[in-house]
């Protein structure tokens, strides 16, 4: 992974295409080596997760490429790689597993980030009717060992639809259903990556299963 992570910090330092044309191939090299790796997990995620598929790892590999259109930032180019493994590759809406490399801001997680808002929906009438599986989704030591709360914003009421005294609301309120944890990047670095990867998704497993059994039921 050394290559990566020097790739990626020589990248921070000259993000433009002037720079990224003279070191495609460095750019090749540390693409194929996620690519391995992203290929190793989805054979390795998919014996605890029966609904992830036998799938390129180029489906799960988010595009280097940044949107500039409507940004502000104008510098081109990613500054990590990210993978997403799920039914239906990084494109999906489904709940999945997500492994980012990034010098000082490795990251594992999962679940469904962002949904539109018929997913979100369907997700928050679920967790109402099944609010203590959720509940015990979370508190479950291991699950609590990596994850202390859904990342991202959450509403400051209930939302529309839902009853403000529902005794579980704090459910409800998320806008993404997704969990995470950094790392350092020495857990990266080493021959541990796929060990401390999987341990990870282990418990990420417990909240898709809930997450996708909810979308094959009330979506």
């Amino acid at each position: 992974m050394k290559q990566v992570f020097d790739f990626l910090t020589a990248l921070e330092r000259n993000n433009n295409r002037e720079w990224f044309n003279a070191h495609r191939d460095a750019y090749e090299s540390a693409r194929d080596k996620v690519l391995v790796i992203t290929e190793i997990l989805i054979s390795e995620v998919r014996k605890i997760d029966p609904e992830i598929p036998l799938m390129d790892p180029k489906d799960a590999l988010f595009r280097i490429y940044r949107d500039i259109r409507f940004s502000p930032d104008k510098r081109p180019y990613k500054t990590h790689f990210g993978s997403f493994i799920s039914k239906g590759g990084f494109k999906s809406n489904r709940a999945g597993y997500y492994f980012h490399v990034q010098p000082g801001e490795c990251y594992l997680g999962g679940g469904i980030w962002m949904p539109p808002k018929d997913v979100l929906k369907a997700l928050r009438t679920a967790i109402y009717d099944h609010p203590e599986e959720m509940r015990a989704i979370l508190e479950e030591p291991g699950f609590k060992k990596y994850f202390t709360d859904f990342d991202g914003e959450k509403l400051k009421k209930a939302p529309a639809g839902f009853p403000a005294d529902f005794p579980h609301i704090d459910l409800l309120r998320t806008k993404s259903y997704a969990v995470g944890i950094n790392l350092p990047d020495e857990k990266f670095l080493g021959n541990q990556v796929l060990e401390v990867s999987l341990e990870v998704f282990r418990e990420v497993a417990k909240l898709n299963r809930f997450l996708n059994e909810a979308l094959d039921q009330y979506l």
